[in-house]
């Protein structure tokens, strides 16, 4: 017999056991830790994170006629093209939707007068602890983009099914991107 409620767990049950850790790398970016474990079968390993000094954050502006707008980049750690919806990084300390009007501005030009934090997600949850969020962003302005130094941007405005189709046959593989415009239709009905 199948259910629709959740098996019963205890959220704060924590199998693991951290002997020790060492951080191994670290940039403006990111820090890469080496932690001496004892797994939940009782076995001693090394487990690698990932820790994200920004939150990620994604931006989907759409307009009174349902476009959307993607940003296609190289993306080096991938080797690829890529088109995915406007977003970046914005530090731990500041106000996560600040920092989501300042990185839709850079990479569009857009301002948006009205601002939905629509998802929360994390990006890879066995190997990083990225928290990112998603914003929906309508009545919308046209300005000046202002990409930053290791961006080569172009912008794309296209109705937001569109987008949504990309996801669909793997045209946008992003995590951020997929669960964002995801989410996005299904509150849009688009």
């Amino acid at each position: 017999m199948s259910s629709t409620s959740a098996p019963e767990y205890d959220p704060h049950h924590n199998p693991w056991q951290t002997l020790g850790t060492a951080v191994k790398y670290e940039n403006p970016w990111i820090r890469v830790r080496e932690d001496q474990i004892i797994n939940p079968a009782g076995n001693p390993g090394v487990y690698g994170v990932v820790s994200m000094k920004n939150k990620a954050l994604g931006i989907i502006p759409v307009d009174e006629e349902g476009n959307t707008w993607l940003v296609g980049q190289y993306r080096y750690a991938l080797k690829e093209y890529c088109w995915e919806i406007p977003m970046g990084g914005g530090p731990v300390e500041l106000d996560i939707l600040e920092s989501a009007q300042r990185e839709l501005k850079e990479e569009t030009g857009l301002l948006a007068k009205r601002w939905t934090n629509i998802a929360r997600v994390h990006t890879s949850n066995s190997v990083t602890d990225e928290e990112g969020f998603v914003f929906l962003a309508q009545d919308l302005e046209q300005g000046d983009t202002e990409p930053e130094e290791t961006e080569d941007l172009r912008i794309w405005k296209l109705p937001l099914s569109q987008a949504v189709e990309m996801v669909m046959d793997n045209r946008i593989t992003d995590a951020v991107s997929v669960a964002g415009l995801l989410k996005a239709a299904r509150l849009l009905h688009k």
